[in-house]
């Protein structure tokens, strides 16, 4: 079965940190473009970081630059969010997408936008994350 499998999420205090894990099971995502996004209660979903399928260009949403992370690690087939200095705004639940063979996504000039989830190929089921004292 081809899917992607998130895991890492939880509650954490103001200013403490997790690891999101997006897992693919039944293909190789070496050659896949990742997207992280979330979606907070009352909120649309938004793009929170990219890394790009070909060369591994990495993009994030503005309010989380400095703090989150992506990265991949093919030979466990796995793209990672570090998030650090977490706050309460950040309270959502997150997901991964994945699509192959669009060069430009998450290059920085893809004309639909720098993180969007038009014609991603696989989603995730998601994982909550809740920062709260």
């Amino acid at each position: 079965q081809l899917q992607l499998v998130e895991s890492g999420g939880g509650l954490v205090q103001p200013g403490g940190s997790l690891r999101l894990s997006c897992a693919a099971s039944g293909f190789s995502l070496a050659s896949y473009a990742i997207g992280w996004f979330r979606q907070g209660p009352g909120k649309e979903r938004e793009g929170v970081s990219c890394i790009s399928g070909h060369n591994d260009n990495t993009i994030y949403k503005d309010s989380v630059k400095g703090r989150f992370t992506i990265s991949r690690d093919n030979a466990k087939n796995t793209v990672y969010l570090q998030m650090n200095s977490l706050k309460p705004e950040d309270t959502a639940v997150y997901s991964c997408a994945a699509v192959q063979g669009v060069f430009q996504y998450c290059s920085g000039y893809d004309p639909a936008g720098p993180i969007h989830d038009i014609d991603m190929d696989y989603w995730g089921q998601g994982t909550q994350v809740t920062v709260s004292s």
